[in-house]
């Protein structure tokens, strides 16, 4: 399968629903993508927003909006405890902010991540 470029539209409305929300921008994935203590929560993927939500909210969010899915950035490699969230949910700010920020306060509840020991050169 291809790479599909993200949806410019998708990062500048996921860019100005964040300006509310104090975390950290970067790129992952060819897009923008949030994170929190170095854990990613919410980003772009190709046509795609995704928010990490724990186990219980995983559930709600997919029992409310059918349409949600398993985030997988690789062909048979999902994320488990990421969704990709459809369109009537990032539609409308009034849906969309309340799940950023369920998924943030998920990610601020995680221990943060550890630094990678450097490799030693031989």
């Amino acid at each position: 399968m291809q790479w599909v470029k993200p949806s410019p539209e998708l990062t500048k409305l996921l860019v100005n629903t964040m300006g509310d929300f104090d975390a950290q921008k970067k790129s992952m994935f060819g897009s923008t993508c949030y994170f929190v203590n170095d854990n990613m929560f919410t980003g772009v993927h190709e046509s795609h927003i995704f928010l990490r939500l724990s186990e219980k909210d995983r559930g709600e969010i997919k029992e409310l909006y059918k349409d949600t899915t398993q985030f997988e950035p690789i062909k048979g490699r999902p994320m488990r405890e990421y969704v990709n969230i459809p369109p009537q949910v990032y539609g409308d700010t009034g849906i969309f902010k309340p799940w950023i920020e369920r998924s943030m306060k998920y990610v601020v509840s995680l221990p943060p991540k550890a630094a990678k020991a450097k490799k030693v050169k031989k």
